[in-house]
């Protein structure tokens, strides 16, 4: 892990990101966000909790005088709580203004994905669309699938799938 202590990521311009992302794994998948916004890869470190925060925001991190929220990603995905190894990472990343950290099981690799490469996620049944809500995309990687996530949605999207179901019902 000592390489990945605190490997910044270099931005050398959007020409060079272009199609770049940066996989890890959560639970059992993999999923990938673009280059673009991930400010760093830092070992994990402890969190002071917050009070009465959704159980997915594990609590806050210094990280160089800067003060950072922290997501579970596992959490988040509904996959279950885990015990946090040698290979648990913080993948701070900034979507607009915010900057927030997420917790992920594994930091896999940098990947390029060709857009030709990239599905839609499948909208089999209810419940695949409850998990996969903050996936736009499926990239294909070679024999593997890795799952696109859309920041924005992962960190903005507060409103519960039921909820938005049944406005659009009354609607």
């Amino acid at each position: 892990m000592s390489e990945m202590d605190s490997l910044e990521v270099q931005a050398k311009g959007p020409d060079t990101q272009k199609g770049k992302y940066m996989t890890f794994r959560s639970g059992q998948e993999f999923f990938g966000l673009e280059i673009q916004y991930v400010q760093q890869i830092i070992q994990y470190q402890s969190v002071t909790m917050i009070p009465e925060t959704e159980d997915y925001i594990k609590g806050l991190i210094n990280l160089r005088g800067r003060i950072i929220p922290v997501v579970d990603v596992r959490v988040r995905f509904k996959q279950g709580d885990s015990e946090y190894n040698d290979k648990t990472c913080i993948l701070v990343i900034t979507v607009k203004t915010t900057t927030v950290g997420l917790i992920v099981d594994q930091i896999a690799e940098v990947v390029e994905i060709k857009e030709k490469d990239i599905l839609p996620p499948p909208s089999i049944g209810k419940s695949d669309k409850a998990h996969h809500k903050y996936v736009y995309g499926i990239g294909k990687v070679g024999n593997s699938v890795k799952l696109l996530l859309d920041p924005e949605k992962l960190l903005y999207d507060e409103e519960p799938v039921e909820e938005r179901g049944r406005k659009n019902e009354v609607e």
